[in-house]
């Protein structure tokens, strides 16, 4: 039965640097990669070589402990090079363009009429799997793990979050072949999620083969883990898939055409940017291209994805496999006169969610905002205001304190296994000790997977 929720808890930050509703094709990039680090855990082991032809499709690496997962190649092309960091940790796999677009071709298949196990192989034989995570632990799911239910989002709250319905637009039908082939995988429901506040994209009213809900509210809303806790929560020993709407289109051309499809919608957003719209690019493109003299100021910082949750990268630097989202924001490492723009100052262009600023009174004014933390890191003290922001019936800051104290007990008990995160973004945001919270939470889920999982 759909449900209707509505959330009093949140926070919307409204920052200067929306993307226009126009969509711009780029290029296709002379050079792409694909950055293990984007998945939590992974130790990828390379197929290829420095010099070796790839085909689009065709199998770059795979995950060391668990061999069936496999990452492909999103052009065709000569990979270029293996940039590795400490300890010789693989970084980047940057594959050079060719043009040719040779592809990987397979039989299409209809995944309403295929096996379970049919579904399943073609998506970890052909690069597909890794677009699904897992909740607990938000990691690259496990293939044999069957989840109680499987939940895509089909709206983004974060801030200058990319408009989903307008980027899926007219993919109805590709849409719908991914959702069939994501209800193979579960014996519960597909849970397609969609904003309350306005009519959403036919692509999402009319799908078929899901549970529709609504939730509305503030920020995060949009946030998947926020729609399972309200929805479907879950308990220990429980597994619940995750798949973003992009995602889901990408599976599907798969299983209508039989050839992987790379083809991402981007929104460059922020204040910084000067010509701010939807790029039609491919996955793990450089941003430089949509940079190019596209930039107020050189003293940027490139984040893929939004301002909360997203990466820092260099301005040559490629847009993260799950990202739909570039966010250019003002560095913030300037020093402001302590009298004007610094503590002492009036603060009539600055934001704060704690009221501190006459700005509050203007609802609708849009910020802005730099990067700076405006202090260092600091004692960690109860003051109610995590508790505003978070959506979800737990307490944060015991929860936070158990996570830091290691008290594995403490946190199973405070609903460890219902949160990644990107739900503990605001958290970090509001609060006053400056402390990095979403690392925290990561810790906290590594701690939980090596010794309860």
């Amino acid at each position: 039965m759909s449900k209707a929720v509505k959330l009093r808890k949140g926070l919307d930050i409204k920052l200067l640097g929306e993307a226009d509703k126009v969509k711009s094709d780029l290029e296709q990039p002379s050079i792409v990669a694909l950055k293990p680090a984007d998945f939590h855990g992974l130790v990828p082991k390379v197929v290829i070589k420095p010099g070796d032809k790839v085909k689009r499709g065709e199998v770059v690496f795979y995950d060391k402990y668990n061999k069936d997962v496999k990452w492909v190649s999103p052009v065709s092309g000569t990979m270029e090079e293996l940039v590795r960091g400490a300890k010789r940790k693989i970084l980047e796999v940057r594959i050079k363009t060719d043009g040719s677009d040779d592809v990987v071709q397979v039989n299409p298949v209809d995944p309403a009429s295929a096996s379970r196990e049919d579904v399943k192989k073609m998506m970890l034989d052909n690069g597909l799997w890794p677009f699904i995570k897992q909740r607990p632990i938000d990691v690259v799911a496990d293939p044999s793990v069957t989840p109680k239910a499987i939940f895509i989002s089909a709206f983004d709250s974060a801030p200058l979050a990319p408009d989903m319905d307008f980027v899926l637009h007219g993919q109805d039908q590709d849409f719908q072949h991914g959702l069939n082939a994501l209800a193979k995988l579960t014996d519960g429901k597909v849970y397609l999620t969609l904003n309350g506040k306005v009519p959403a994209d036919k692509a999402f009213q009319n799908a078929k083969n899901v549970e529709l809900n609504k939730i509305s509210g503030k920020h995060p809303a949009g946030n998947v883990g926020t729609q399972i806790h309200h929805i479907n929560p879950i308990d220990k020993g429980e597994y619940v898939f995750t798949v973003g709407p992009q995602d889901v289109v990408t599976i599907g051309k798969f299983f209508a055409e039989g050839k992987f499809d790379p083809v991402r919608i981007v929104a460059l957003t922020g204040s910084e940017a000067k010509n701010r719209k939807y790029f039609r690019t491919i996955l793990g493109a450089q941003v430089a291209p949509m940079l190019k003299n596209n930039l107020v100021t050189d003293n940027v910082r490139v984040v893929s994805g939004n301002a909360l949750t997203g990466d820092k990268i260099d301005k040559d630097g490629f847009v993260g496999f799950y990202d739909s989202q570039v966010t250019i924001l003002p560095e913030g490492d300037e020093y402001k006169f302590f009298l004007t723009k610094g503590w002492l100052g009036p603060g009539l262009d600055k934001y704060s969610s704690h009221r501190l600023f006459p700005t509050w009174l203007l609802n609708k004014k849009k910020y802005r905002l730099d990067t700076n933390m405006n202090g260092e890191e600091r004692g960690f003290v109860v003051t109610g205001e995590m508790e505003k922001v978070l959506p979800f019936d737990i307490l944060p800051m015991q929860l936070i304190k158990a996570i830091m104290t290691n008290d594995i007990d403490a946190m199973e008990a405070l609903g460890i296994y219902e949160i990644a995160p990107e739900d503990f973004a605001l958290c970090e945001y509001v609060c006053t000790s400056k402390i990095a919270i979403q690392e925290k939470v990561r810790e906290g889920l590594d701690t939980i997977q090596e010794e309860c999982m």
